[in-house]
Formats: structure tokens, C-alpha cells, sequence
């Protein structure tokens, strides 16, 4: 997954940037791939986002959630027709968390498409709303934080003193041993469905970034947040079928 920061200017506050016409043209990208029938060409404007495809398996029986089976995308712009097909088939074949998405499994699945917009370089790691906003973080690898913090004047979101304890650490690590800088991210719709708050999904995310010791305040601390939204769209397998019927596409 590319996590190169965006430009700020990429994207739209329209609530119709994302259309169901994304799904459509992703699920067909990856329906295609997977039975070598011909995909159809995409009708929408070639406009430019950063962007995820989601794929989902839809519950099995009423009251239970939907299971993720890959997401992936990127917060470098693209241009849709291209991108959305890309991160299609890298979100169904290279999600390294999961097996590949294989044709037999089309029929249980349902395709999210988020387009990023509205990015903006957060005050603190607690800058951000909850159902509103998705979260990016890097932060460097708390052995430097001794050195770059400990005369830090900036107080904590959760505390007015400035006087910063040693993350633990005993000793330099040699720097061909550890990630200099971590990085992570979570789409607006995971805190609440996982119902975290600010703390609790901002502890995860450095988790996720590939950070595995404790998790003081000091490296809360360090995190720069950049928060962003997304709008998104999501179509099931059934209708997919019938879009692809209505435009003459073979299944």
C-alpha cells in the first residue's frame, strides 16, 4: 500500500464523487481477471483521487458483521479508470494478509470503493472525529525520542506537563535493525465499527505501523496526524451481475 502524503487540493467535498459505476467497474476488473472475459470500458469522468478497494464477505446470516478479505490503495492521487482496476486486483490477489480471492468466492463478495478528500494536518493525535474523519500516522522509532523530545515544550493533548520520561529504551539500536519511521492508517468507517475511541484507535494504528513494545504517552506524542475523509460506495456480487447483463457483458 502506497502512503505517500497526499495533495491537499486532490478530491472534492461532493457527497457524489464516489458513484456506484467505481464498484461496478472494480468488480468487473477482477471478475475479468479471473475468467478472461472481456471487461467493459468505464463510462465515468477520469478524474483524479487517492483511493481503497475494499473487499468484503458478506454475512452468512443476519446480525453477524461482514468479514474484510483485502483492502488496499493509495494516498497518491490517480486517475480512476486506471487506479480503481489496479487496486482491485492488488487488493484481491497481494493483500498479505490473505489468501488470494479466488473465482469461486465471487458470489459471497461485495466491493467497497473509497475516495479520499479533504486533508488536513491535525494539531495533536487527538485532532480528529470519530465517524467523520480517517486517520494517518508516522511517528519515528522511539529510541530517537530521547534525544528529539526530551526538551520538547509542547504539551501533551492529555496532560499540561512538559517534562518527557525515556520510552524505555536501553541503549542505541544500530540503525540497519529497526524502521527509522512507522507509518499506518485507518479508513473513517473502522473506529466506529471496531468502537474505539481516539486513544484506543491511535494506539492501534502504531501497533499496526509495525510497532510492538509498549505505548507511552511520549510516543503518543510523536505521531503527526493527518486526518482525511472519504466517500465511498459499495455493490454486492448480485448487482454487479445485473450491470454487467444490462451493458452486454458476457459472465
Amino acid at each position: 500500500m502506497s502512503l505517500l502524503p497526499p495533495d491537499p487540493s486532490a478530491g472534492s467535498t461532493d457527497d457524489q464523487v464516489c458513484i456506484p459505476e467505481h464498484c461496478f467497474h472494480a468488480f468487473d476488473t477482477l471478475f475479468c481477471a479471473l475468467t478472461s472475459n472481456e471487461p467493459i470500458p468505464p463510462m465515468f469522468p477520469d478524474d483524479k483521487y487517492p483511493l481503497f478497494v475494499t473487499w468484503n464477505v458478506r454475512p452468512s446470516r443476519p446480525g453477524r458483521g461482514h468479514r474484510l478479505r483485502g483492502c488496499i490503495g493509495s494516498f497518491e492521487p490517480h486517475a480512476l479508470h486506471e487506479g480503481i482496476a489496479e487496486y482491485a486486483l492488488i487488493s484481491a490477489f497481494k493483500d498479505y494478509r490473505f489468501n488470494r480471492i479466488t473465482r469461486g468466492e465471487l458470489d459471497s463478495l461485495e466491493c467497497v470503493v473509497s475516495l479520499l478528500t479533504d486533508f488536513e494536518d491535525a494539531s495533536s493525535y487527538l485532532d480528529w472525529t470519530i465517524g467523520v474523519h480517517g486517520i494517518y500516522i508516522t511517528f519515528p522509532h522511539p529510541s530517537l525520542l530521547i534525544a528529539s523530545q526530551i526538551e520538547s515544550s509542547s504539551p501533551s493533548p492529555l496532560s499540561s506537563s512538559t517534562t518527557l520520561s525515556s520510552p524505555g529504551t536501553t541503549g542505541p539500536i544500530p540503525s540497519a535493525t529497526y524502521k527509522k519511521t512507522f507509518n499506518a492508517t485507518y479508513l473513517p468507517e473502522v473506529m466506529p465499527a471496531q468502537g474505539w475511541d481516539k486513544i484506543e484507535a491511535v494506539d492501534s494504528a502504531i501497533h499496526k505501523a509495525g510497532w510492538s513494545g509498549r505505548i507511552t504517552e511520549e510516543i503518543r506524542r510523536s505521531v503527526k496526524l493527518r486526518r482525511y475523509q472519504s466517500r465511498a460506495c459499495t455493490i454486492t456480487w448480485y448487482e454487479f451481475v445485473e450491470w454487467r447483463k444490462a451493458n452486454a457483458g458476457k459472465m
